[in-house]
């Protein structure tokens, strides 16, 4: 249907816009419709000035806006039947008493000009097919032959004023082609302002899935952050715990270290990095210590009872600080190595503070 000529509705120009799809064209313009409204208020002036210029209806006719025309763009039935008459068209009341009386059946017409409340429409048959070209519609919606009359009577029913268009109407593109085939509509054409309000709604439909879109990926994303987050503190708390023992057990060696020492100079004073007291040290390293000789214990007896397992037994050496040179030595772990390192500096402590404390109790 795209050979159709319809215009859509623009401001309050329906007038115009019912009379170029009535004749298919772009016939009348605003100016050309305002000119006639003109016409016809100077030829309604006259008429009224023959009563007297001086007389109270003429000043209140003077006073009174145009009966013909609007700011707005509305143009009366009156300039509507003037600019058909320059086409030798004429307009009859379709639903008058007189032509009811007719019996004539609306197929057997060409076109129809329907009003309502200052809005003007064009129903026309195009080639065999009836189409109702109001400006409202996003199209030329397609009426069938028995849905001709019950469509008009609705009409009726709803107010409307229907005209019947006389006379021969220009040719057109769309009647030849129309004359030829038969088309068929999928789907009616809405109004102007349901489209709208559909396209709007669509719109704020859209935009509110992409938000609803956008806040999920970000607490998606949000989730993930909080998760690599959550990984990383314990990350973080799993070294600072590796690197408090480790420290803990750096102090304890250098606590010992310190402890041998006296055996080389005891001019030199005892050190430490931390406020505590000798006393408090010293049952710190021993708990260490001992917890240490616990587990290195343990291993020496699994170890005995695998070396009593095989076939060929072969003397163990025995454990002191010796020992760090045989093949045990050899064959003991960075870890096992420590652990002895770290017993022997506790024996040499544990010496250490007996002789100090000898020596503090003969000072008493």
């Amino acid at each position: 249907m795209e050979s159709i000529f319809h215009e859509k509705q623009e401001g309050s120009l329906c007038a115009q816009h019912c009379l170029n799809n009535l004749l298919q064209g772009e016939y009348f313009s605003p100016v050309e419709l305002s000119s006639i409204a003109h016409q016809l208020d100077e030829e309604e002036r006259m008429r009224m000035a023959e009563g007297g210029v001086t007389s109270e209806d003429y000043r209140t006719f003077l006073q009174q806006p145009s009966g013909n025309m609007d700011d707005s763009g509305f143009f009366s039935i009156q300039v509507i039947s003037n600019a058909l008459k320059v086409w030798g068209l004429e307009l009859i009341l379709f639903n008058s008493p007189e032509y009811q009386r007719l019996r004539i059946d609306p197929i057997n017409e060409r076109s129809f000009i329907c009003n309502y409340k200052e809005h003007w429409f064009t129903v026309r048959k195009l080639g065999k097919q009836w189409f109702n070209l109001n400006s409202l519609l996003t199209g030329p919606e397609l009426i069938s032959d028995t849905y001709l009359a019950l469509f008009l009577a609705q009409l009726q029913q709803e107010g409307y004023s229907i005209f019947v268009v006389k006379g021969d109407l220009p040719d057109c593109e769309a009647d030849q082609l129309l004359q030829m085939i038969r088309v068929q509509q999928m789907h009616r054409p809405k109004l102007i302002g349901e489209e709208l309000a559909q396209l709007k709604e669509q719109r704020v439909h859209k935009t509110d899935l992409e938000r609803v879109l956008e806040t999920n990926d970000g607490s998606g994303m949000l989730d993930e952050d909080e998760e690599d987050l959550q990984r990383a503190l314990a990350l973080s708390r799993q070294e600072i715990d590796m690197e408090d023992e480790e420290a803990d057990l750096r102090r304890a060696i250098q606590l010992s270290m310190q402890g041998s020492s006296r055996n080389i100079s005891q001019d030199i004073p005892q050190t430490s990095g931390t406020n505590l007291t000798s006393e408090e040290l010293r049952k710190r390293r021993e708990a260490y210590f001992e917890k240490q000789q616990q587990k290195q214990q343990q291993q020496q007896q699994q170890q005995e009872d695998l070396s009593g397992q095989s076939s060929h037994p072969c003397e163990r050496p025995t454990t002191s600080s010796g020992a760090l040179g045989s093949d045990l030595g050899d064959a003991m772990s960075e870890d096992d190595m420590l652990q002895a390192a770290v017993t022997m500096s506790l024996e040499t402590v544990r010496n250490d503070l007996k002789t100090e404390g000898k020596n503090n109790t003969f000072t008493k």
